[in-house]
């Protein structure tokens, strides 16, 4: 599998980057040990910020002017990690998925990384990352009742088509419980200063959390 960024993602967003963690393990209900660990994150996060320190986290402004530069309204399609921001800070919660999503989810909230979680068994060939055209659309996580717009973001294609976004991912893909082959995707705006340090991190986590976890492949891509 090749995973690459497009000329025309680099040309108007020159600093992007993709840190990528291909994984093998056992998807299951996250431990209490580690539900604990996120409320206890979700608790300092609450108490430490208003919803106006959140454009100041690392790589929030950064995915905002992404999102800008390639003709999508970051006010009305905010980046999955800005989201759980306001979320936590406005006091409504989080979901708990399963073990992965929730370090995806720890991650992403404490970076300000917007990060995908796909199930390598749903994608076909090589993925792509590329602005999504006019009338991109496709059923999103939890989002049942319509199709989630995804065009002019910056989006994950493989043969079949679009899969993931920074703000949403697709129902194909998402990581469902069981013996998985799986890749973390931390979108990077901004280059990589940082970005070893917080997949260290993530590697770490799946290590603790996740049975019969093996890292697989590790690549920063830009």
């Amino acid at each position: 599998m090749n995973i690459s960024i497009s000329k025309e993602i680099k040309e108007k967003i020159p600093d992007a980057a993709l840190g990528v963690i291909r994984f093998s393990a056992v998807i299951e209900k996250s431990p209490e040990e580690l539900v604990g660990r996120f409320d206890q994150i979700i608790e300092r996060i609450g108490s430490e910020y208003e919803t106006k320190d959140i454009v100041n986290i690392p790589h929030i402004a950064p995915t905002r002017r992404a999102y800008k530069a390639l003709g999508k309204d970051p006010h009305s399609y905010r980046s999955a990690a800005e989201q759980m921001l306001r979320r936590i800070i406005l006091k409504k919660g989080l979901y708990f998925v399963n073990n992965a999503v929730d370090i995806n989810n720890i991650i992403s909230v404490t970076s300000g990384y917007s990060i995908g979680t796909y199930d390598l068994s749903k994608v076909s060939g090589d993925i792509t990352l590329m602005r999504a055209p006019d009338g991109t659309h496709y059923k999103g996580i939890g989002k049942d009742s319509y199709e989630y717009n995804v065009e002019f973001l910056p989006a994950l294609f493989d043969d079949e088509g679009c899969f993931g976004n920074p703000s949403s991912d697709s129902q194909r893909t998402m990581l469902k419980p069981g013996e998985r082959e799986a890749i973390f995707v931390f979108y990077a705006f901004d280059g990589t200063d940082g970005l070893e340090f917080r997949m260290d991190e993530a590697e770490s986590m799946l290590a603790q959390y996740c049975p019969e976890y093996r890292t697989l492949e590790r690549l920063i891509i830009k």
